[in-house]
């Protein structure tokens, strides 16, 4: 059975009804908010409780907020943030100050704490009459909350500036880099800029190994912080090194010139000058092209100073010996190029007589005898055809012949037609004294025991003695007798090379080198000197080749440094100083005397 529901009736006349509305909640509270009604107060004192925690929600919000923001800063804060940063203290190797910091004052502005800009201008210029009116009223006219108004004022600047009492102007105190030896080492540390950031030589090395990295993250604040660098040099012999190569250079009249000692077992560069220098207290100074380290950075055909690595090679062969005799008659030809000897014997010569008369002939024919690709292959395990790599990160790449024909073989093998840096010479001949060891030069103290470690044999050590006996003949009796000093048993090689100018060769404008080894049976220093356009005066009968100027020079040096080195003289000669040679027969007379005037 179905039950139907019916809507009741709709009766026309009844009064049209609107649902009612339902009071919504926020309603309801605001009516219990405002209600007189006691009932009603714990409902009051929810919503007034709830109202208050909202309130202090927001505040302890925004001082979260403002807590973990990075700080806008003021003037101080951001003057702190842009003032120089520590940099280490550089030390000689016997711990005497090369570089320190100082602390400077500097003065900066915040611009929109400036009352009265152009009153500021005009009162700061007074006081720092070196600053630009216009350039500074230009940065105080900006909207940034700091800038600098000068760097480094000088004492009296800053009671000056601090007596004005400019709202918006401030003082902190930075970080400079002082040099308290002037230019004596400059081109080993070279300098930083006036943000303490290092722009050349040690001074980049040391950013270069995460100083700056350690600023960026805040680190390294202080130079207590920062462990000192300790260099390989010895600012004493440094300073009397330049100082003789000063007098050099005047006395010659030379255009520039040059000097480094060596030592030849750790590789470390006890003393560097390159003339003309500059002070980097003075930083700008080394921007001129004059002033560059010609050491490292200079590339120079070394003349017969390289005949000492051909002669090495040739030995280290096995195919010639000390008794051997190469003919050096004559001239030597090839196509329409002919090779003179600049001492001609026009007759055979020993090796030993070959290096003594520093005979081209002789030396390019040993070259030939080992053919092009060993003599590359030899220069380049000595370091000659690469760039070399040291602390300083001014370095110079090597010039030499894309096609090497014999000629280039032949030419090189006296030091003609290869462009090296005087150091990377000294490097590959201070292999051919120590024993056969190429060690790569560095400016930071070091061991021998750390140098081994790295080093590579690059000759027998029976060919280094041989080589040490002819540096020392070649003092005794042949065109390095300049530096034939009493006591310190010296050997030596000449070096004059003719410069290219304007791509040919100029034979009144001459680059002459110098290398000496010290003392020659037990090596342990490497002196080279080089001049530029150095001139030939009336006591050395009008000759500028390398005797008479570099040569002079290096004894001077050795005589001078060598006390301080602890180069004992010692005046009763070693008792076989060759002792591998002296089994063979070979002394110190074996060739009569050459003369010569030092080619």
């Amino acid at each position: 059975m179905i039950h139907e529901t019916r809507d009741p009736p709709h009766d026309p006349a009844a009064p049209a009804t609107t649902p009612a509305r339902r009071p919504t909640a926020w309603r309801g509270l605001l009516r219990d908010m405002f209600s007189t009604g006691i009932d009603k107060s714990p409902s009051r004192m929810r919503i007034a409780a709830l109202g208050f925690f909202a309130l202090y929600g927001v505040v302890c919000g925004k001082l979260i907020y403002l807590g973990f923001r990075p700080d806008p800063g003021t003037g101080q804060h951001a003057a702190a943030k842009a003032v120089s940063a520590s940099r280490p203290d550089i030390l000689d190797r016997n711990g005497e100050v090369m570089a320190s910091d100082v602390k400077v004052m500097s003065v900066f502005a915040e611009p929109r704490k400036l009352i009265d800009k152009d009153e500021a201008t005009e009162l700061l210029t007074a006081v720092l009459p070196d600053v630009n009116a216009l350039e500074l009223r230009n940065r105080l006219a900006t909207k940034k909350g700091f800038v600098w108004v000068k760097r480094e004022v000088t004492p009296h600047q800053r009671d000056e500036v601090f007596h004005l009492g400019l709202p918006g102007v401030g003082l902190i105190a930075e970080n400079k880099r002082v040099y308290p030896n002037g230019p004596i080492g400059a081109h080993v540390l070279g300098f930083a800029n006036i943000d303490n950031a290092g722009i050349a030589g040690i001074e980049k090395y040391i950013d270069g190994q995460g100083l700056a990295d350690l600023h960026t993250m805040g680190f390294a604040a202080t130079p207590e912080d920062l462990k000192p660098i300790n260099l390989s040099l010895d600012i004493r012999a440094t300073h009397a090194l330049r100082d003789e190569l000063y007098k050099g250079v005047e006395h010659f009249k030379a255009k520039a010139g040059a000097a480094a000692i060596m030592d030849v077992n750790t590789g470390e560069v006890i003393a560097l000058a390159s003339l003309p220098d500059y002070d980097p207290n003075k930083p700008t100074d080394a921007l001129d092209p004059l002033h560059i380290n010609r050491m490292n950075v200079g590339v120079y055909e070394m003349g017969s100073t390289f005949k000492a690595l051909t002669i090495a090679m040739a030995l280290d062969s096995g195919k010639i010996n000390l008794n051997s005799q190469l003919d050096a008659r004559g001239v030597l030809s090839i196509g329409r190029f002919k090779i003179h000897d600049y001492h001609a014997q026009n007759r055979a010569l020993t090796v030993p007589e070959v290096f003594t008369y520093s005979s081209n002939i002789g030396t390019a024919r040993m070259a030939m005898g080992q053919g092009v690709e060993k003599h590359k292959a030899f220069l380049q395990k000595l370091g000659q055809l690469s760039r070399m790599r040291t602390e300083l990160p001014e370095s110079a790449e090597p010039l030499y012949p894309k096609n090497w024909s014999e000629l280039n073989t032949m030419t090189i093998a006296f030091g003609h037609g290869l462009a090296v840096a005087p150091l990377q010479a000294m490097m590959a001949v201070g292999a051919l004294m120590n024993g056969g060891y190429l060690i790569t030069p560095t400016f930071i103290k070091r061991s021998e025991a750390d140098a081994r470690r790295s080093a590579e044999q690059v000759i027998k050590p029976e060919t280094s003695e041989a080589m040490r006996y002819l540096m020392r003949l070649n003092a005794e009796i042949g065109t390095a007798k300049k530096v034939d000093i009493d006591g310190y048993f010296v050997g030596g090689k000449t070096g004059t090379a003719e410069k290219v100018i304007g791509g040919h060769y100029s034979k009144n404008r001459l680059f002459t080198t110098f290398m000496a080894v010290a003392p020659a049976d037990r090596p342990k220093y490497l002196f080279l000197t080089i001049m530029d356009e150095p001139q030939g005066l009336p006591e050395t009968g009008g000759y500028a080749t390398a005797a008479y100027n570099s040569g002079y020079v290096t004894g001077e040096i050795i005589q001078r440094v060598g006390p301080v080195l602890g180069l004992a003289p010692r005046f009763d000669p070693p008792h076989q100083p060759f002792p591998l040679l002296a089994k063979l027969g070979y002394g110190m007379a074996n060739v009569p005397a050459t003369g010569g005037h030092g080619h």
